[in-house]
């Protein structure tokens, strides 16, 4: 008999294992997954060509459509009525200070008033005790106000620059730098004026989530926030991957893989009605192994860190990354620190606010810096205040 016969005979009959996971593999990985997944956006299978635009059109359409809401909601509510968030106490808990500045395009989707207006839902649900006091800083330095913080004085307390700050604020810089100056002009004034025990700061379109002050709440009662600089509350849904080089994405995708394989195998002997012929031993689960880590990966490591929104308790909380800084916890005087960690930088493009922290975190000795999975706020800011936007912006 020809050898290539042998082969086929001896490993590619369906009794051989090699056949059951080759055939396994295939069914998976090029027909299930893929029609299972190929509208997930961060899914390794989605059809950008098919699905991209028209989704990124209806996400615009429903912010606009938030917007403008709000925008009718603020209009119509009393001063009187919502005039409760601009009595502020001294030494909060938490002091959620959203930092804003006029934008030139994008102005009908009014960032601003839908985050206030969610987090002004989100106050009203923590009964007799708020949950937290909120500042609005308006860092605005152009000659056009920005309507969205005028509209919402009388309800909120708003901050900005007084004509002397900003007169010493005349100096030109990059984006970058002026980025940051403002960003620790909110810190200080924030810390300044409250004296809060810990410091919310998000940026004004930092949607907060339903379960945003809970999970705030339990992360300030772990005992690692005593010791770090800041909790990073959202990082970009596109690189939560576990392709990266994070070490510790690297050992919970090995370990999910492993946990998966060995459940499966144990399974088998009960339950097994495809006939397949693995057993619990080293080939096998390093085959199974693989073979998890990689559906796991293809389909999407955010859709499985959704599983943890079920409880606060079940958020994960990690080493930050670099990118980026729409929603930052700062617990106990951290704030201050930052502060003055950012002063002693130059920000220029490569090297932002949000580089410069993480690497002073990761440089000065004693400091350190952690991220929470899942996102605690949706990032609804199509249109950037700061950077030049394209025509149509995109969700990828």
């Amino acid at each position: 008999m020809p050898r290539w016969k042998a082969f086929f005979s001896q490993y590619l009959r369906w009794s051989s294992t090699v056949t059951q996971a080759l055939m396994l593999a295939a069914i998976t990985f090029c027909v299930v997954l893929p029609l299972c997944c190929h509208r997930l956006l961060y899914s390794y299978f989605f059809i950008k060509s098919m699905y991209l635009d028209s989704m990124s059109e209806e996400v615009l359409r429903e912010s606009l459509d938030r917007g403008q809401d709000a925008l009718r909601f603020w209009q119509s509510t009393s001063t009187a009525a919502a005039s409760r968030f601009s009595d502020i106490a001294q030494h909060p808990e938490l002091l959620v200070t959203v930092v804003t500045a006029r934008r030139s395009e994008g102005r009908d989707f009014h960032y601003l008033l839908q985050v206030m207006r969610q987090l002004s839902g989100l106050l009203g649900g923590c009964g007799e005790r708020r949950c937290a006091e909120v500042l609005v800083c308006d860092v605005e330095s152009g000659p056009h106000e920005n309507q969205d913080a005028k509209l919402l004085e009388g309800h909120f307390r708003v901050i900005r620059r007084s004509p002397l700050e900003q007169q010493r604020n005349r100096e030109r810089v990059n984006t970058f730098e002026r980025e940051k100056r403002d960003y620790v002009f909110c810190l200080r004034k924030g810390q300044e004026l409250v004296k809060p025990k810990n410091m919310v700061v998000l940026e004004d379109d930092a949607l907060p989530r339903g379960d945003f002050f809970a999970v705030v709440k339990n992360l300030l009662s772990r005992r690692f926030s005593l010791q770090t600089l800041y909790i990073k509350l959202y990082h970009p849904e596109r690189l939560q991957r576990y392709w990266n080089p994070e070490p510790y994405r690297i050992l919970e995708w090995v370990g999910l893989g492993l946990v998966g394989a060995t459940a499966l195998l144990l399974t088998f002997p009960y339950w097994n009605p495809c006939s397949f012929s693995f057993t619990l031993s080293a080939s096998h689960l390093l085959f199974f192994t693989l073979y998890f880590m990689a559906a796991i990966e293809l389909v999407g490591r955010h859709y499985l860190l959704e599983v943890r929104r079920l409880s606060p308790q079940l958020y994960a909380v990690s080493p930050a990354t670099e990118c980026c800084t729409p929603a930052m916890l700062f617990p106990g005087n951290a704030s201050l620190r930052v502060a003055e960690y950012l002063d002693s930088s130059f920000c220029i493009k490569g090297n932002a606010k949000d580089m410069v922290l993480y690497h002073m975190a990761r440089t000065i000795p004693g400091e350190r810096s952690h991220s929470v999975e899942p996102n605690l706020i949706t990032h609804i800011g199509a249109y950037s205040s700061v950077r030049a936007n394209p025509p149509r912006p995109r969700l990828l």
